[in-house]
């Protein structure tokens, strides 16, 4: 059935009741007809249930709200790139585009759309995508070897244990929009559930202390242990990072070598 024809409001209920009845054990099909909605719609919100829990069976109603600027003016990009060198004053990993969205509408009293800021993000080339794992397991190469034998045990002892798997790395960004004096930036980034990203700037290269810090606050908010496929960096080198991880198992952390050709996952904008 169409779904067209429904307030966004009456659809979201729909599908939050359909999970309901699925988590009841109720086939798409049967629940397709229950609630009226399409098979591919219940697929759909059974799908982000499992990855995002509750909050993110909801569709989120599209187009800027009143108020929010679809650009960035000067001002709002010098705030973003302060921004960036900090770590937010919130308990996220690193910056998101909604959590830089809400500092700028603190500081400046006028809204931005977390869209601009993804624009804005691409623009200065600060926006990578995640790695493409699909597939990896089947493939006879270095890489696929390489997720078979240290990268899928791990994934799956992690999520049976009700844990979750995250991408990240370091990279220089290149000067993208930023005057031609600036400094080179290099970023430290994080991927989440359905590849959020979640970022910082810094004017060095990273040392020790800005990657325990990043570890310590993907801890703090997980519920349970925590894989994360880390690129751009040999934590072996580390001693003070080897000691930190010898003391928090709950985080498994994956190295993916420099050399390994993956690609992005085209699927992630």
């Amino acid at each position: 059935m169409a779904t067209k024809h429904l307030s966004p409001e009456l659809l979201n209920e729909r599908r939050l009741e359909a999970v309901r009845l699925r988590l009841d054990g109720h086939t798409v099909a049967r629940v397709a007809q229950q609630t009226g909605l399409s098979a591919p719609t219940v697929s759909a919100a059974w799908k982000a249930f499992r990855e995002g829990g509750w909050e993110a069976v909801p569709v989120r109603q599209r187009g800027r709200k009143s108020g929010q600027a679809s650009s960035l003016g000067e001002r709002e990009q010098h705030i973003l790139w302060r921004l960036l060198a900090e770590l937010p004053s919130s308990p996220l990993p690193g910056w998101s585009s909604q959590a830089l969205a809400e500092a700028i509408a603190a500081e400046t009293g006028s809204e931005v759309s977390p869209r601009a800021i993804e624009h804005w993000l691409a623009a200065q080339d600060l926006k990578p995508t995640p790695l493409a794992l699909a597939g990896l397991a089947r493939r006879r190469s270095t890489p696929g070897r390489w997720y078979r034998q240290q990268v899928q045990p791990v994934l799956e002892r992690v999520r049976q244990a009700g844990g979750d798997v995250w991408q990240g790395g370091v990279r220089v960004s290149p000067l993208g929009e930023q005057p031609p004096d600036e400094p080179r930036r290099y970023q430290l980034y994080l991927h989440g559930k359905r590849g959020a990203l979640y970022t910082r700037c810094l004017p060095a290269p990273p040392m020790a202390e800005a990657y325990l810090a990043l570890f310590e606050r993907l801890l703090a908010q997980a519920v349970g242990p925590v894989a994360l496929l880390f690129h751009g960096a040999w934590f072996q080198a580390s001693p003070e990072i080897q000691a930190w991880l010898k003391h928090h198992p709950e985080l498994h952390l994956i190295n993916v070598a420099p050399n390994l050709t993956l690609g992005s996952d085209p699927k992630v904008r």
